[in-house]
């Protein structure tokens, strides 16, 4: 059974850092591409980060670009997003993501097989 296990949301004031982190077991973890995306009260749940299965390629949100850093540990099954200066506009449910399909795919959340419960992260102005 693959789980997907958030951890590292909460309550953070503008301008400051969370790290989130990704716990997979049950699948091959390193054959996945692994992504976060997340979702706003009242929007869809949108691509924020993803890093292909060997760890060398990532790619962002323009939103995230400059702000966020993801990171894998494929010994460890662990995916990791590093988010710093964080502006209210950020506030969301953070969902973590795995999918074995073409990392040209990486946007569609429709592609991805396995999804995490999320994690909330709430920026304070």
């Amino acid at each position: 059974q693959v789980q997907l296990v958030e951890s590292g949301g909460g309550l953070v004031q503008s301008g400051g850092s969370l790290r989130l982190s990704c716990a997979a077991s049950g699948l091959t973890f390193g054959s996945y591409t692994m992504s976060w995306f997340r979702r706003a009260p009242g929007k869809e749940r949108e691509f924020v980060s993803g890093i292909q299965w060997g760890g060398s390629i990532t790619d962002y949100a323009v939103s995230a670009k400059g702000r966020f850093t993801i990171s894998r540990d494929n010994a460890k099954n662990m995916v990791y997003l590093q988010m710093n200066s964080l502006k209210p506009e950020d506030t969301a449910v953070y969902y973590c993501a795995a999918t074995l399909a073409l990392w040209g795919s990486r946007w569609s959340d429709r592609r991805y097989e396995y999804w995490g419960q999320g994690t909330q992260v709430t920026v304070s102005s």
